[in-house]
């Protein structure tokens, strides 16, 4: 595999990208760059025009651009939980500062490519037992490109010699264009959502219906503001929930997951600053896309338990999601 996409600048010269190797995939017009660290999907580009907001190899991912979210996804409160009757302290690294633990501990670890083809990677990691999470487990991701679209294949497995508290999530920004997300028409499959607090954590669950969040008819998003995470999927006869993009030309993009993902966050980036850590978006750079999360459990798993996966010794837990860009064309 290539050690960089081919276009873009080493950020110094002999010296590594941060995001470490970079592997190119190709099919047809499409082309999607995998790194190294964190098995980010840091490019994705259709017929030359981004089907995501991605960053340049010359920069760490910001605001969790295209990267997973294991072995949790989202915020745990004081990143604090209690398993099978033990108490567990997690590193607090919530961007925002809310003294919150956020989206896992793989997300800067070095994976291992194996098997790379022109249009397809495994990526694979061992995640090893730490103090606030003492359990280990095999990781592996296979990103595949075909006729319709990325394919995302996740799967994890307990090496632990007990139940490992398990939840797994993605975080790919779609983008339609130069345009702001206002003016883009969303098809969003989900009769519930959950109330947040100040600090981003869930209170509580409330029907969409009669909110600004309805959107299980095709409506522009207009000025509503979501930074909110979406249950109760309405799914077609394939299993398969969608979620739609559509521009105000015609352009679309479907983001789509099985049943192993009964959760989506979505997020238009209103909060983003340039002072949060990590981040290094402009003001100018807002509501330009739209992430849209799948999830296997909510934020807070760990603490409300709420669909968390108790992966026991040997178990493999498995879940897929993609893009479909079979509309995004024109």
């Amino acid at each position: 595999m290539d050690a960089a996409a081919p276009s873009a600048p080493a950020p110094l010269v002999g010296l590594e990208p941060p995001s470490g190797l970079q592997h190119r995939l190709v099919h047809g017009d499409q082309e999607a760059v995998i790194t190294e660290v964190g098995a980010t999907l840091r490019a994705y580009t259709v017929g030359g025009r981004p089907a995501i907001l991605g960053f340049d190899v010359t920069e760490h991912a910001p605001y969790a651009r295209g990267q997973l979210l294991l072995p949790w996804p989202g915020r745990v409160g004081d990143g604090r939980y209690r398993w099978q009757g033990v108490d567990h302290q997690l590193p607090l690294d919530d961007e925002a500062d809310l003294n919150n633990a956020i989206h896992g501990l793989t997300r800067w670890a070095n994976w291992t490519a194996e098997a790379p083809a022109t249009d397809r990677v495994v990526m694979r990691h061992r995640l090893h037992s730490s103090p606030g999470y003492p359990f280990c487990l095999d990781l592996m991701v296979v990103f595949a490109l075909d006729d319709r679209g990325l394919g995302v294949t996740l799967s994890g497995t307990n090496l632990s010699g007990v139940p490992a508290p398990f939840g797994a999530g993605a975080h790919p920004y779609l983008t339609l264009g130069s345009e702001l997300v206002d003016g883009w028409r969303l098809t969003l499959p989900a009769d519930t959502m959950l109330r947040t607090d100040s600090r981003l954590l869930p209170t509580g669950r409330e029907p969409v219906s009669g909110t600004e969040f309805d959107f299980r008819e095709p409506r522009v998003i207009g000025h509503t503001q979501l930074d909110n995470a979406f249950t109760g999927l309405a799914r077609d006869p394939d299993g398969l929930a969608r979620v739609s993009l559509e521009a105000p030309d015609g352009r679309r993009l479907v983001i789509w997951t099985d049943r192993a993902y009964p959760w989506l966050v979505l997020f238009s980036g209103d909060q983003l600053s340039p002072g949060d850590r990590g981040d290094r978006l402009s003001p100018a750079d807002r509501r330009r896309g739209l992430a849209v999360e799948p999830m296997t459990c909510p934020p807070n798993a760990l603490r409300s338990g709420v669909d968390l996966i108790a992966l026991q010794p040997g178990e493999t837990a498995t879940a897929c999601w993609g893009i479909d860009v079979t509309g995004f064309r024109g």
